[in-house]
């Protein structure tokens, strides 16, 4: 009964590894780049709005990180379309409205970094040239990511 058991739990393990992403491939590193920015705009937005105190310092470092990660997933959306990929077949397709999606968003980030660039800085003041990265991103998102 217990080797049965131990066999059962180990199928089980094997089928979860095949279900994981390579996170060398394309579409793992580019999740990677996407989670890492959205990890780094949802501590940036939580100091905007109140959610966690405003660091200056941290926030401006942060500008630095998200516009620089910006410019990086982009070469990871290879020619043909991934099996486990979250993005609707269009993306394929329109791989020039991708392109301008992404320089939007790379140029929102250049923004934020030239408004942080200039001390000291004032959350409300930064509420505007972030707002504007936050709709890049959500611009994309609604024209190809299937939720």
């Amino acid at each position: 009964m217990t080797a049965r058991i131990l066999l059962l739990a180990l199928a089980g393990l094997t089928l979860t590894a095949c279900d994981s992403i390579d996170p060398n491939s394309p579409l793992g590193q580019r999740k990677a780049l996407f989670q890492q920015m959205l990890r780094t705009s949802e501590d940036m937005g939580g100091m905007l709005r109140g959610r966690v105190g405003f660091d200056e310092r941290r926030f401006a470092e942060q500008a630095v990180l998200l516009d620089n990660l910006s410019r990086q997933p982009w070469q990871h959306f290879p020619q043909v379309r991934e099996e486990n990929s979250s993005a609707r077949d269009e993306l394929w397709q329109r791989r020039e409205r991708l392109d301008a999606l992404a320089r939007d968003l790379e140029a929102r980030t250049a923004e934020l970094v030239v408004a942080v660039s200039q001390p000291p800085l004032q959350p409300r003041a930064l509420g505007e040239p972030f707002a504007r990265v936050e709709q890049a991103c959500k611009a994309c998102h609604e024209e190809f990511r299937i939720y």
